[in-house]
C-alpha cells in the first residue's frame, strides 16, 4: 500500500521510514506525487484539528491514503504556550534560536520543579471515505539553558528534558528518542492502523 507523507521535506520522510519501519506501505512524500506546490493552511485550533485538515486535504488531492501530524509544545508555567503554534511563538520574522531564547527568558528564575511542559503529536492518517487519529505525549521540563553543544533533533530539542533523563534531546541518541518521543508513540499507535488497513 503507498502511504502520501504530508510533506516537501526528505528528512521528514526518511524520519517516517524510521518511525513507520515494519509497516506494510511505501512512502511517497508531497513531490513524489506532483504536490509539492499545494499549501493547506493549518486553520484549526488544535492538533487533531490542523492533523485532520491535513490529512483530508492531500488525501482527497491524491487519491491516496495520506498521512499527517501537527506537534505542540506546552509549557505548564506560561499557560500552555506557546501549544499549538511552537513555530510561530514570539512572532513572525523569529529564527529557531530567536524563539528558543524567548521560551528561557520567560522562564527566567524558575526552579526545575516549576519547568514542567509535555510535547504532544497527533497523528492523522485520511483516505476518500475514512479518518484514524492517534495522540502521542511525552512529560518533561525545560532545561535552565540552551544545549547549543547538542548534535541531535531540532526545533526546541535543545531545550526539552524528558522524564527520566537528565539532558536534552539535542543529546539523545535518536533511535533512543523515536522510542519514547510523542512522535515516537503516535507512530507506534499508526503502524497497527496501517497493518489494519493492509490486511483488510
Amino acid at each position: 500500500m503507498k502511504l502520501l507523507i504530508a510533506t516537501t521535506n526528505p528528512g521528514k520522510v526518511r524520519e517516517y521510514e524510521i518511525l513507520l519501519a515494519g509497516a506494510p506501505v511505501q512512502l511517497l512524500s508531497l513531490n513524489d506525487v506532483g504536490l509539492g506546490d499545494m499549501d493547506v493552511e493549518e486553520s484549526g485550533k488544535t492538533l487533531e484539528d490542523n492533523a485532520r485538515i491535513k490529512a483530508t486535504a492531500y488525501a482527497q488531492a491524491s487519491g491516496l491514503l495520506a498521512l499527517a501530524d501537527d506537534t505542540g509544545l506546552f509549557v505548564d508555567a506560561l499557560d500552555g504556550r506557546p501549544g499549538v503554534y511552537p513555530a510561530r511563538y514570539g512572532g513572525p520574522g523569529l529564527t529557531m534560536p530567536q524563539r528558543r531564547a524567548k521560551l528561557l527568558g520567560e522562564l527566567a528564575n524558575a526552579p526545575d520543579e516549576k519547568r514542567t511542559a509535555r510535547f504532544v503529536c497527533v497523528i492523522a492518517l485520511a483516505a476518500h471515505n475514512s479518518l484514524e487519529l492517534v495522540r502521542g505525549t511525552c512529560e518533561g521540563r525545560i532545561a535552565q539553558a540552551d544545549d547549543s553543544e547538542g548534535r541531535e533533533g531540532f526545533g526546541y530539542d535543545s531545550l526539552f528534558i524528558s522524564q527520566g533523563y537528565d539532558v536534552p534531546w539535542s543529546r539523545v541518541p535518536m533511535d533512543e528518542k523515536n522510542r519514547i518521543s510523542h512522535r515516537g508513540q503516535a507512530a507506534q499507535q499508526a503502524v497497527l492502523i496501517l497493518e489494519r488497513l493492509v490486511n483488510a
